[in-house]
């Protein structure tokens, strides 16, 4: 691939770990506790959050979310770079004729995780949350920092499939698996930095929150079959054309 194209793999993949990880936010596992987690890392209860916030509740629910995030990116990104090393191992033990066969297994397994988010299979085994639970809030910002790590340290029925989805397109892509791991972070903290905010909203998403997910899963398995196939090169080829050609009719 020439480097336009490398680069349009690169920012395709990209844009859609940043999708991932706004869709295990948005998930029916983690959406509808949200208030409740946001109340307990705060020690604020739910009706003032989802009341008229003053300036001081609003700079706490801010600091608090922020050294939440910094917990759950640290374990993240950590497994996105052990993902990443771990498939640059095995390219180099097998002198780098490795590389299609991890793009295979990625995509086997986000086909399969992507009828398990849309809801069309059902594994038991990921049902199961494997999350820390603490009987009693650790005090101040380092305890929200350990509620961070506790919560992205587990295995939950919607953030586990999606994030071992990022964590094996990171192993199949050794150079910007790393890469990719930030995005799926920045994707799942976005949505929650701005919800924070708005708490009232999060009610109306949770009532659609199964249409999204099916769209998600969708998404997942059309992403699973283009890694299996190798069909990236084809895509990122129609999207040049397509940019060119529109970037030439406004010239024209």
């Amino acid at each position: 691939m020439s480097g336009i194209e490398t680069d349009t793999v690169l920012i395709v993949g990209m844009l859609l770990a940043v999708g991932a990880g706004a869709l295990s936010f948005l998930s029916p596992c983690v959406l509808p506790i949200f208030p409740a987690y946001l109340s307990y890392i705060t020690g604020i209860s739910v009706k003032e959050l989802q009341g008229n916030q003053s300036t001081q509740i609003r700079k706490k629910l801010l600091s608090h979310s922020i050294v939440f995030l910094s917990g759950v990116s640290l374990v993240f990104i950590s497994l996105g770079a052990s993902a990443s090393f771990l498939g640059e191992w095995i390219q180099t033990l097998l002198m780098g004729d490795s590389g299609l066969f991890i793009q295979r297994i990625a995509g086997i397994f986000i086909v399969i995780m992507g009828f398990f988010i849309a809801g069309w299979i059902n594994i038991t085994e990921l049902m199961k949350e494997r999350r820390f639970q603490f009987s009693k809030r650790p005090a101040g910002y380092i305890g929200t920092f350990f509620i961070g790590l506790g919560f992205a340290a587990g295995w939950t029925p919607c953030i586990g499939p999606i994030f071992g989805s990022i964590l094996l397109l990171a192993a199949s892509n050794p150079g910007q698996g790393l890469l990719y791991t930030v995005m799926y972070v920045i994707g799942f903290a976005l949505p929650f930095l701005i919800l924070t905010f708005f708490l009232g909203s999060t009610k109306w998403i949770v009532r659609r929150s199964q249409v999204i997910m099916k769209v998600g899963g969708v998404i997942m398995i059309i992403m699973g079959l283009v890694l299996f196939f190798g069909l990236m090169p084809l895509i990122t080829g129609f999207l040049l054309e397509l940019i060119e050609d529109t970037w030439l009719s406004k010239l024209g």
